[in-house]
C-alpha cells in the first residue's frame, strides 16, 4: 500500500499565521470603541519599525491609539501567549503520560495557583510588583510551582516505568486536597469568595505590558526547547522499553519536560487565571488532521491554540458588552461539546 504523502509543514503554519494575525486584527478592532481593521493596522504599524515607512498614518485620533497599545495590543499578546503554551504544553503532557485526557493542569498546577490566590485574598497581602506580577499573580505563580514539585516528588521523582501514572495519581489527589483547603478556608471569609471564584474562570482583563513582559520572557525559552523535543516525545509516546533501546534517556527526558512544562503553565496561570479546556482539545484536534508526528503537531498545536484564545476572548469582552464574560467560560463552552463528540465518535470505533 502506497504511503500517503504528507503536506509540507511550511504549507500548514504560513496559513495559520495569516488567521492568527487576521484574528488578532479583529480583536483589536471590535469593543466599546470601534475601528476598522484597516485602521487597526495602520495603528499598529506606526510603532513597527521598517512597516512604518510603508503604511500611511491612520486617520484616528490619540484616543484610540490608547485604546489599542494600552488596553487591545497587551491583552491579545497575552492570549496569543497563553494560548499557545497551554496548547504544547498539552501535547507533551499527552505523550509523556500517554494518556489523551491529559491537560496542563494535571499535576496540580491550577489547584496550586488557586491556593496561592485564596491566601493572598483572605490575608490582604498588600500589593507588590514583583517581574510585573502583582501580589496576587506571584501568590499564584509560587502556589502552582510549589504544588507541582510536592507532586513530582511525593509520586517517587522519575523512578521507572509507573512514575508517569504515580504522577498522575498524585496531582489528582493534590488538587483535592488543595480544592478542599480553599473551600474551608472560604467558610470563614464570605466576601472574599467571590473575588477568589472569579480569579478561577481565567481571564486577561487586567492586561498590561508588564504581564506580556513577564509571560514572553518565560514562556520564548520554555516553548522554544519544548518544540524542539518532538523526536524524544515520540520515543516516549511509543513506550519505554522502546525509548530506551533508541538511546533515549527517558527518566531525565521526561523529568526536564515536566519541570519546563509545568514552569509556562505556571505563568500562564499567574497573568490569566486558569483558562480550561485549551490544552485537552487543541493537540486532540490537531491529530484528528491526521498528524501524529509531534515534531508537526507541537507547531501546529502551538498556532491554533493562539488563535484559538484571541478568538475566545474577543467573545468573551464583546458578546455581552459592557459585560465581560471570563475567557474560561468561553473556553469551556467550546471545549465541553467538542470533548464529548470526540468521546463519543472514539468509543464508536471500539477505542474505549
Amino acid at each position: 500500500m502506497k504511503k500517503r504523502r504528507q503536506v509540507p509543514l511550511s504549507l500548514i503554519l504560513l496559513p495559520l499565521v495569516g488567521v492568527l494575525f487576521l484574528l488578532s486584527l479583529l480583536a483589536i478592532s471590535v469593543g466599546s470603541s470601534r475601528l476598522n481593521i484597516q485602521g487597526s493596522f495602520q495603528i499598529v504599524a506606526e510603532r513597527l519599525p521598517f512597516l512604518n515607512q510603508w503604511v500611511p498614518r491612520a486617520e484616528w485620533g490619540d484616543q484610540y491609539r490608547t485604546i489599542v497599545f494600552q488596553l487591545r495590543l497587551p491583552r491579545i499578546l497575552l492570549s496569543i501567549l497563553a494560548g499557545a503554551g497551554l496548547s504544547v504544553v498539552g501535547a507533551v503532557f499527552q505523550s509523556i503520560f500517554r494518556n489523551p485526557l491529559a491537560e496542563p493542569h494535571i499535576l496540580g498546577v491550577s489547584s496550586g495557583a488557586a491556593f496561592g490566590v485564596t491566601l493572598a485574598v483572605i490575608t490582604g497581602l498588600k500589593p507588590t510588583g514583583v517581574a510585573g506580577l502583582g501580589s496576587i499573580g506571584l501568590m499564584a505563580f509560587l502556589g502552582a510551582l510549589i504544588t507541582v514539585t510536592l507532586v513530582y516528588f511525593i509520586a517517587g521523582g522519575d523512578s521507572g516505568q509507573k512514575a508517569p501514572i504515580s504522577m498522575l495519581l498524585v496531582g489528582a489527589a493534590m488538587g483535592t486536597l488543595l480544592s478542599s483547603l480553599i473551600s474551608l478556608l472560604m467558610l470563614f471569609h464570605h466576601d472574599e469568595i467571590a473575588r477568589v471564584y472569579m480569579w478561577t474562570l481565567g481571564s486577561f482583563s487586567a492586561a498590561n505590558w508588564d504581564k506580556v513582559r513577564f509571560l514572553l520572557i518565560l514562556s520564548l525559552p520554555c516553548l522554544t526547547y519544548l518544540l524542539t523535543q518532538g523526536r524524544s516525545l515520540n520515543l516516549l509516546l511509543s513506550g519505554e522499553d522502546e525509548a530506551l533501546s533508541m538511546g533515549l534517556d527517558t527518566a531525565a527526558a521526561r523529568k526536564r519536560l515536566i519541570v519546563v512544562s509545568s514552569l509556562l503553565v505556571a505563568g500562564i496561570v499567574a497573568v490569566s487565571g486558569i483558562v480550561g479546556f485549551v490544552g485537552l482539545i487543541i493537540p486532540q484536534f490537531v491529530r484528528m488532521l491526521r498528524q501524529h508526528d509531534l515534531r508537526r503537531l507541537l507547531p501546529i498545536s502551538l498556532l491554533l491554540g493562539a488563535a484559538f484564545v484571541v478568538l475566545c476572548d474577543t467573545a468573551a469582552r464583546t458578546l455581552l458588552a459592557p459585560v465581560e464574560i471570563p475567557v474560561g467560560i468561553i473556553t469551556s463552552i467550546f471545549g465541553v461539546p467538542y470533548f464529548l463528540s470526540g468521546l463519543i465518535l472514539q468509543r464508536r470505533r471500539g477505542r474505549f
